[in-house]
C-alpha cells in the first residue's frame, strides 16, 4: 500500500524572487548612463539603491548569503544620502558592472518555493 505522499516528487520547485527587481534595476542603470550629469541622476541613485536593498532582503530570506555581498556594494555605490564621487568614466563603467550584477542575481538566485503551512489535527479535536 503506497501513500499519496510517496508518489509525489521529492524535488522542491525553485523560483526567482529577484527577477523583476533585478531586470528593472539593470534597465534603470543603463538608462541612467544618459542622466549622469543631469539633475535627474538623483532619482537614479534612489531607485537603484532601493532595488538593491529589496534584493538583499530577498537573498537573506531565501538563505542565499553570497548574493548579499554584491548587492550591498551596489547599494553603497549608488547611495543617495551620502553619494560617493567618481570620475565620469569610472561611474559609467560602474553602471555597466552594476547592471551586470542585477542581471546575474535576477537570473541565478533561485530559492525554494514556500510550502503552505498545514497544521496537523490536535488530539483534542477527536
Amino acid at each position: 500500500m503506497t501513500s499519496a505522499r510517496s508518489n509525489e516528487s521529492t524535488t522542491t520547485a525553485l523560483h526567482r524572487p529577484a527577477f523583476i527587481p533585478g531586470v528593472l534595476g539593470a534597465i534603470i542603470l543603463l538608462a541612467g548612463l544618459a542622466l549622469v550629469d543631469s539633475a535627474w541622476f538623483t532619482y537614479v541613485l534612489y531607485v537603484v539603491s532601493i532595488l538593491a536593498l529589496i534584493m538583499v532582503v530577498m537573498a537573506v530570506q531565501g538563505r542565499r548569503p553570497l548574493w548579499v555581498i554584491p548587492l550591498v556594494l551596489v547599494a553603497v555605490v549608488w547611495n543617495p544620502i551620502l553619494p560617493i564621487e567618481f570620475p565620469e568614466t569610472v561611474l559609467r563603467m560602474l553602471h555597466i558592472v552594476g547592471a551586470a550584477v542585477f542581471i546575474a542575481v535576477a537570473v541565478f538566485m533561485r530559492v525554494p518555493e514556500a510550502q503552505p503551512y498545514v497544521s496537523e489535527p490536535s488530539p483534542e479535536d477527536d
